[in-house]
């Protein structure tokens, strides 16, 4: 796989350390340029190229790959939800593909799904009253995390009764449809979220924490693969098909999903 890391961070990093244990050639890893513009010349040869930067460095990473004649992209970046209808019209307009995802850990795209169940066993229940915290390192800009508001949002989509998130910064009790999310911002932790469902006389807690970017990394290097595999049609596509198709192709599972 030829491939080019925007971004110098521990998750480009983590990717880069990942195709080199798999024999692959060392990719070219950039970080952000001193105008904040990477130049197309430099990405020309890519067959891949990962995204790994900022939220605000998503639309110029892609217009360059895209001016460079990159065709197949991995987003793995946050924050730049506002920015995806353009970023997915220049991906049709070039007849690119691309998977974009707010975390590649297989383990939490596999949560997510446990959630799913979580939440319609226990809302059914109305005693049980759902939560959710996140705990991430102090660098870290975004809050809630991109994976705190993906399982915000499924929680809200599979509760009866939630319907939006609480204000923070409101004083007073919360109200019956808001669904609390706690944030915390210590440290060096590199990810832990945490949903509970609370009731008078007992509290049930799901927790997922990551160790380090290991687990991001190869679910991002199983959606390369996975768009390089065959033909895919032009757009984004979701990291749960990825998931969807690892599970059912039980020798070509990283490592993190080994049976």
């Amino acid at each position: 796989m030829n491939a080019i890391i925007l971004g110098d961070g521990g998750f480009g990093q983590a990717i880069a350390r990942g195709l080199e244990e798999t024999g692959e050639p060392r990719p070219t890893v950039l970080g952000r340029p001193t105008d904040g513009h990477h130049d197309p010349r430099t990405l020309g040869q890519a067959e891949v190229i990962f995204d790994a930067s900022r939220g605000d460095q998503v639309p110029g990473n892609v217009a360059a790959a895209l001016a460079a004649g990159c065709r197949t992209l991995v987003i793995g970046t946050t924050a730049w939800d506002e920015a995806r209808p353009a970023v997915e019209t220049a991906l049709l307009d070039h007849a690119a593909i691309a998977v974009a995802a707010s975390n590649f850990s297989l383990g939490v795209a596999l949560f997510g799904r446990l959630i799913d169940r979580a939440v319609e066993l226990f809302g059914a229940v109305d005693a049980f009253d759902p939560y959710l915290v996140e705990w991430h390192r102090s660098s870290k800009a975004d809050r809630p995390s991109g994976t705190a508001r993906d399982l915000s949002r499924r929680i809200l989509a599979a509760h009866p009764t939630k319907a939006r998130l609480a204000d923070p910064g409101r004083e007073g009790p919360r109200q019956r449809d808001e669904l609390e999310v706690a944030v915390v911002r210590a440290g060096a932790a590199p990810g832990m979220h945490l949903v509970g469902f609370d009731a008078p006389g007992e509290t049930v807690e799901l927790r997922l924490t990551a160790r380090d970017r290991t687990a991001y990394a190869q679910g991002a290097l199983a959606a390369a693969r996975w768009l390089l595999r065959e033909p895919r049609r032009p757009g984004f596509h979701s990291f749960d098909v990825v998931v969807d198709d690892l599970l059912a192709r039980p020798s070509e599972r990283p490592l993190a999903m080994a049976g």
